[in-house]
């Protein structure tokens, strides 16, 4: 856990202007092997909701003021009790709740939770939503909508699926909160087209492999701080895409967009053996 502490900051002064920290879980239906792993070992370490929650703090302890989103799976969440989880995320100084895993329609207990103490729940919506469901999904949204790039599990892969932009203008339609693309963003060149179509770009897996590669090599600081710099390159991006630079970057963690797209770098807590 002490990793995740000091993951983060470099994850910041590197360029991420939100970080999503992940709650594991026995059963990660939408990861790939990389957050797999992750979890396994965090469950192995003994590492619980709370746990991560007190991370959480101790992170907003150290000073950390960029947005904190905690991202997991709805059974850990109804086990701690969701208006106790709630609660206990808001006091720890999280900006909101991603439930990777639980449906709109059941969404409304956890929705309520985050309601009553100041927290966003972003919604997931997949290539083959229909109309109909990003529709009732974003109509329950708050701080941003996060579109998963492939109908499959997360992990980096070489290209960007065809199709991505014309999803994101279906949800773009439908919706005024910022949109936000992941699941296999592991590239520079998969940011700056992310940055064409929508308000920001999660990175996952690539953050772990990172941190991995790092730690392998024997050396501290992994190269979490050079790998999102290098990824980001605002100005290039800013470019590329023909937006500005200036006044760039969220104000809280769910009002995402900006004039330069933003990076949600997603971690795990004791990720690593």
């Amino acid at each position: 856990m002490k990793d995740t502490l000091r993951l983060v900051p470099a994850l910041i002064d590197g360029g991420a202007d939100i970080v999503e920290l992940g709650v594991p879980f026995s059963d990660p239906l939408a990861e790939g092997p990389t957050i797999q792993r992750s979890s396994h070992h965090a469950l192995m370490q003994g590492v619980t909701p709370r746990i991560c929650l007190e991370v959480l703090a101790e992170l907003r302890g150290q000073g950390v003021e960029s947005p904190l989103i905690v991202m997991g799976y709805y059974n850990p969440l109804l086990a701690y009790g969701l208006e106790e989880f709630c609660r206990d995320a808001a006091s720890a100084g999280a900006d909101g709740i991603i439930a990777v895993d639980l449906p709109p329609e059941e969404s409304h207990p956890l929705r309520d939770g985050c309601r009553a103490h100041g927290l966003d729940l972003i919604y997931l919506l997949a290539p083959t939503s229909t109309d109909e469901r990003i529709g009732l999904a974003v109509g329950l949204a708050s701080g941003f909508v996060y579109c998963v790039s492939v109908t499959g599990v997360t992990g980096a892969r070489d290209e960007l699926p065809p199709g991505l932009s014309s999803f994101v203008d279906r949800v773009r339609a439908r919706t005024r909160l910022p949109v936000a693309v992941g699941f296999g963003i592991s590239k520079r060149k998969h940011f700056r087209a992310v940055g064409r179509m929508a308000d920001a770009a999660v990175i996952d897996s690539r953050v772990l492999l990172a941190h991995r590669l790092g730690v392998d090599e024997g050396g501290w600081p992994p190269p979490e701080d050079r790998f999102a710099s290098d990824l980001l390159d605002p100005e290039r991006i800013a470019e590329s895409s023909g937006r500005s630079t200036k006044n760039s970057g969220p104000n809280r963690a769910c009002t995402c967009a900006s004039a330069v797209t933003s990076c949600i770098a997603r971690t795990a807590i004791s990720c690593l053996e």
